[in-house]
Order: structure tokens, then C-alpha cells, then sequence
């Protein structure tokens, strides 16, 4: 390749006839291959065996992702619903299935560990596998207050080991694709952006049955992380939030339908945050309904994520990727928060996220999933936007202990 590009370069009278787009390619293609060293450590894998701590939809998923990479020789599911446990392990080939999970994270053929339970049940399993050594992916939230995040950051801090949390919006195209512009500078500095995410009801009492009473909806979660990341070193110092609701609290939740929240960051940055799962029980969307804009002092970013360019409707129905025995005749196609299975494949951010840590445990690349601290600022925000809704003021951060 180099000397076909020192070729093209000098001119050559073959060369010339080349079309510019030729010319370009070639020479693209050998400014960006990567360095001898770094072929030969993406070759050099090392061999893992991966612990899945919940067998629900997601610990599934990423199961499924975990049984078809390469570099993974060894399984094991825990959920504490043995018969789960075990439907699972047949599922993917798994070698030992319990409904300790103990007694799964700590076999010695495990290296890392995937913590996919209810939130509420996260920080024991990844304390007890960072206590043992072994990197672990816990689903988002954190935890559901900062003492529990900070005593997992604590964790981490003491033993050196390694904890990522699963947002998996960071792994969907169109956000890697404008967080990439902003590292160019393609927008200047950032002075404001918005995020807004709708779902149906259904999705939402899904959702609302594993959390503690009088929780909020998680899903704006992640686009609170998506915008941090966005806004990566410029931390939030203020929210204000307002909410409304009537059709959650008619079925027993007290959690507002709509709220909308202004954030403010430490150089004066405004980002309007919204979040609505209480949409029609049929509406055609599969999970998140968002759009994401970001405006900056050379450009700005619209990203359409509605997914109502693709619509099908079926007499037969459409299952639901997240909820049991839910089915719609008019679906937004490719609208599963977490992907999609298409020709036996999952497809989408979830699938993506799961390659790239387990990538990333194997030969060392680089991923950009969450931190622990990432995850703690969302955290904050999240508690900050409920404080607001409840006393009617607006909250200043880093919040008081």
C-alpha cells in the first residue's frame, strides 16, 4: 500500500488516469490504517470467560452477543430463578448456571462479569466481582441514590478495578456520528442543546413495576448521559424542572406523565431535557421516540430519531422487543430501544455496546461506554430534576449530602 500511495503521489502516468475519487480512497485508506503495533495487539486476544448476573430481556441480549464473539471460551448465567437460569445457559451453550450468584461470578474460568438485574439489585453482584478482580458492565442506573453510586465508585477506587455502565445510547450511529463532529469542531463551542424522549404507557408500567414506589420513568436517563457526553468537561451547576400528570397516577404510580427540565452548565450552556411515556398503549414506536439537537457558535446538529421513516402495518401484529404478550399492527420499524433481530442477528446499540466491551477486554481497544463517574453525574441530574418537581424551585449542583 505505501508504495502504491508514494506511486500516486509522485505523479506516475498511470496514476493520473485515476479518478479523483480513486486517488482519494488509496490514499485515505493509508493515512488511516492503524500502526504495526496496533494490528498485531487487535490479533493478540486474550480469551474470556463472561458471567451474565439476570437472565431477564436484556441480561439476554447481551448473553446472546457475549455466546457469538470470538474471544469468549467460557459462560455462566445466574438469575435467581433457577429455571431461568438454566433456560438461558441451554439457550447460548453456557458450561454452569446457578441461582447463586456468587457461586457463578466467582468460578475460575470467569475473567469478567455482566451485572444485568433489576435496578435495585445491581450493587451486590458488582461488588462482590470487583472485590475479586474482574471488570463487570452493569445496566444503567448506577444505582438509584449517590451514597450506593459513591460506595460502588469507592469500589473501584480501592480494588483499581474496572466498571462501565450500559447507556447504550452512546452506541447508536447517529450519536457516535455527531459526538464525532463536535470532537472535530465542527459546531465551536457548544451554547445549547435539547433531548426529548416519548414511549407508550404500556412500556412505561413495564418499567414502573421493578422500580421503588414513587420513582420516576427512567428512559431520559440516557439522554441526560448522551447530552453529558456531548458536553464532555463542562459539568452541570443548576436544574429546573416542571412536570404533569393524570394518566400514570390513574394506575396507581405517582409519577408525572410529561416533564421537561432546564439544565445549566458551568460555561452557560442551556439544555432543555423532556421525557413523556405516556403515550397511546399501541403507539407504533417500540421504545424510544427522541430527537436531539445541538446548537453551537459554527453549526448545529438535528438528529431525528423517531424512526417514523419506517413504517410497516401488519394484520398479524408485531411483537414488542421489550414487553411479553404485546403486540401492535402499525410499528416504526427499528424503533426497540435496544435494536432489533433481523436474519437472526441482533442488531442496534445494545449489540453494538456489548462487541465493544468485550473488544475491549480482549485486545485492548479503546470504547467510550460510561464510567462510573459518568454515570454518577447523570445520577445527579436525574435526583436534581425530582428535587425541582418537588419543591418548585431550581436545584444548584453538585447536590448536598
Amino acid at each position: 500500500m505505501s508504495d502504491y500511495c508514494a506511486w500516486i503521489r509522485r505523479g506516475a502516468p498511470a496514476a493520473a488516469r485515476l479518478s479523483n475519487d480513486v486517488r482519494f480512497v488509496i490514499l485515505s485508506l493509508s493515512r488511516n490504517r492503524p500502526r504495526l503495533s496496533s494490528r498485531k495487539r487487535l490479533l493478540q486476544r486474550k480469551e474470556l470467560g463472561i458471567a451474565v448476573i439476570g437472565a431477564g430481556r436484556i441480561g439476554t441480549l447481551r448473553a446472546v452477543m457475549a455466546a457469538a464473539h470470538p474471544a469468549v471460551k467460557f459462560l455462566a448465567v445466574a438469575d435467581r430463578d433457577p429455571a431461568r437460569a438454566q433456560k438461558l445457559a441451554e439457550r447460548i451453550g453456557a458450561q454452569f448456571h446457578s441461582s447463586d450468584n456468587l457461586a457463578v461470578i466467582s468460578r475460575p474460568e470467569v475473567t469478567a462479569v455482566i451485572v444485568s438485574t433489576i435496578e435495585l439489585e445491581h450493587t451486590l453482584p458488582v461488588l462482590q466481582a470487583l472485590e475479586l478482580g474482574k471488570p463487570v458492565l452493569v445496566e444503567k442506573p448506577l444505582a438509584l441514590d449517590l451514597a450506593e453510586a459513591d460506595k460502588l465508585i469507592a469500589a473501584v477506587n480501592k480494588s483499581g478495578g474496572d466498571l462501565r455502565v450500559g447507556f447504550s445510547r452512546r452506541y447508536k450511529d447517529r450519536y457516535l456520528l455527531a459526538k464525532e463532529q463536535i470532537i472535530q469542531g465542527r459546531l465551536g463551542r457548544v451554547t445549547s442543546a435539547a433531548a426529548r424522549v416519548y414511549n407508550s404507557r404500556s412500556q412505561a408500567l413495564q418499567t414502573l413495576q421493578r422500580l421503588p414506589e414513587n420513582s420516576s420513568v427512567s428512559g431520559l436517563t440516557y439522554y441526560i448521559d448522551l447530552l453529558n457526553w456531548l458536553l464532555a468537561g463542562n459539568p452541570a451547576v443548576e436544574v429546573f424542572a416542571r412536570g404533569q400528570g393524570s394518566v400514570l397516577k390513574s394506575t396507581g404510580y405517582n409519577t408525572n406523565d410529561v416533564t421537561w427540565a432546564i439544565v445549566t452548565f458551568a460555561d452557560g450552556a442551556v439544555v432543555n431535557l423532556g421525557v413523556c411515556y405516556a403515550l397511546p398503549q399501541h403507539y407504533p414506536s417500540l421504545g424510544h421516540a427522541a430527537r436531539v439537537e445541538v446548537i453551537g457558535t459554527d453549526g448545529v446538529l438535528i438528529l431525528d430519531d423517531d424512526h417514523t421513516d419506517q413504517l410497516m402495518y401488519s394484520n398479524v401484529g408485531v411483537p414488542h422487543v421489550y414487553i411479553p404478550d404485546h403486540t401492535v399492527n402499525m410499528v416504526f420499524l427499528g424503533s426497540g430501544t435496544p435494536g432489533d433481530w433481523a436474519l437472526g442477528e441482533f442488531q442496534g446499540p445494545v449489540a453494538a455496546e456489548s462487541r465493544a466491551w468485550l473488544d475491549y477486554l480482549a485486545t485492548g481497544r479503546a470504547c467510550v461506554l460510561a464510567t462510573p463517574e459518568d454515570a454518577r453525574r447523570a445520577l445527579e441530574i436525574s435526583l436534581a430534576i425530582e428535587r425541582s418537581l418537588k419543591t418548585g424551585a431550581a436545584v444548584k449542583l453538585p447536590l448536598a449530602n
